[in-house]
């Protein structure tokens, strides 16, 4: 037994050492930061080109992921995108978790956003929400002129709870 609370301290060294937070592709555990108030006014994300999404699955320990964000007309969204399905919450896995427990933190800078996913079905939002990524990012904005060009994604609204 002392071997296996051994190589337990060992693996739990490790975690700490590698940090809680994702990293690009590389998921995480929970988020650090200072929780404050959602404001009125997110014009501010678009000096961010990354934020991360904490999500609370059923075990208990908190999964984040790095994603991109824009804002249009007041509202905040993020994209998830799929590699060639599109049926949410398909092969992601923060998709599957907000599927089920909506209530998710973002962190933005240095500061924690308590905030509730929702997919974004309606066609008319949907476009809203490319379109707030295309206002930020070179990238989108050739994706929303040229949908075959475009990988499958789909649209997720960030709302404060």
């Amino acid at each position: 037994m002392p071997g296996l609370l051994r190589i337990s301290a060992i693996g739990l060294l490790l975690l700490f050492a590698a940090g809680c937070e994702p990293k690009e592709r590389r998921p995480g555990l929970w988020l650090s930061g200072e929780v404050v108030q959602a404001p009125d006014d997110w014009s501010f994300v678009a000096d961010y080109p990354e934020i991360f999404v904490e999500t609370h699955p059923w075990y208990g320990i908190p999964f984040s992921v790095t994603t991109v964000i824009g804002t249009r007309n007041g509202k905040l969204y993020v994209p998830s995108i799929y590699d060639g399905e599109k049926a949410f919450p398909g092969n992601k896995y923060w998709n599957s978790v907000i599927a089920d427990n909506p209530d998710v933190r973002l962190k933005i800078g240095d500061r924690l956003y308590e905030m509730r996913a929702t997919w974004v079905r309606d066609l008319a939002e949907y476009r809203e929400g490319a379109l707030a990524l295309a206002d930020k990012y070179d990238s989108w904005a050739r994706w929303v002129q040229d949908e075959d060009s475009a990988p499958t994604f789909v649209i997720i609204r960030m709302d404060p709870r």
